[in-house]
Parts: structure tokens; C-alpha cells; sequence
């Protein structure tokens, strides 16, 4: 086996999308909440120092599911590679694997292994275009070098 550096990869696009998108709704439900108060419409319904609380935590919760989305990571070396994404992860052996595929039409790259399973590698995203190529492109040399 050839003894490389290792390589990790992680999404940009997604990334940055989902800080702004998260910051945005956690200012707009602090900002809704401030707005709260005291009796509204026909019903008279008031709002309480809780009910703006949960408003601003509704807004946080929202924005950890959005940043969930920022958690795909690919870490390879010589000895095999990491797979994280969104939900799950995957610690694979280069002998498992057959390919390092980018399909046309895909929207991120994926492993296929030699038992004929596809796994996603949410890391290597379309929209990053040069940025996932050359990722899958390091990929394919570090799996040729040590399989």
C-alpha cells in the first residue's frame, strides 16, 4: 500500500446556504416574538413572556434541523475512507470498494461497493462543480493507489 496524504472533503454551496438560511430564521422568529404581546384579534388572546420564549426556541430548533444539513464529510487515507452524511455513517476498507462513481445527471457522487450497494457521498455535491470533481478526482487516485 501507498502511503499518501489524507484527503477531506466536506460540501460548500449547502454549507453556506444553510448558515444564512439559519441565521434567517432564527432572527425572524426572535424578531416575530418580540412582536407578541398583549391581546390580539377578536379572541383576545394574550401572549406571555413563555409564548415568546417558545417562539425564539421553535426558531432554534428550526435552524439545527437546517444545519444538519451541513454535516456530510468524506475523510480518506490510505487505510480506507469515512463517510458521514445527514444521518448515518459509513467506515469503509478501500478492499470493499469497486468504484468512486459521479453520474451524469447526479447530484453527488457515491461508492460502489464490490456486494453491488451504492452509498452517497453527500460531501461530493453537483452544485460544487469543480470543487466535487476535483474531490472525486483525489478519490479515485487514492483508491487506485491502495486497492
Amino acid at each position: 500500500m501507498t502511503q499518501t496524504a489524507p484527503i477531506r472533503l466536506r460540501p460548500y454551496r449547502i454549507r453556506v446556504t444553510c448558515w444564512l438560511l439559519a441565521t434567517a430564521l432564527v432572527v425572524l422568529f426572535t424578531v416575530v416574538s418580540t412582536a407578541l404581546r398583549g391581546p390580539t384579534g377578536e379572541s383576545g388572546a394574550m401572549f406571555q413572556r413563555g409564548d415568546q420564549a417558545a417562539m425564539i426556541g421553535l426558531g432554534l430548533l428550526g435552524a439545527f434541523l437546517i444545519l444538519l444539513f451541513t454535516r456530510p464529510r468524506v475523510e480518506a487515507d490510505s487505510q480506507g475512507i469515512r463517510v458521514r452524511n445527514v444521518i448515518g455513517s459509513y467506515d469503509l476498507p478501500w478492499a470493499v470498494v469497486r468504484a468512486i462513481r459521479f453520474d451524469r445527471g447526479s447530484a453527488w457522487a457515491s461508492l460502489e461497493l464490490h456486494d453491488d450497494e451504492l452509498v452517497p457521498l453527500l460531501a461530493l455535491q453537483a452544485v460544487d462543480k469543480e470543487r466535487a470533481v476535483d474531490g472525486v478526482r483525489a478519490l479515485r487516485a487514492l483508491h487506485t493507489a491502495n486497492s
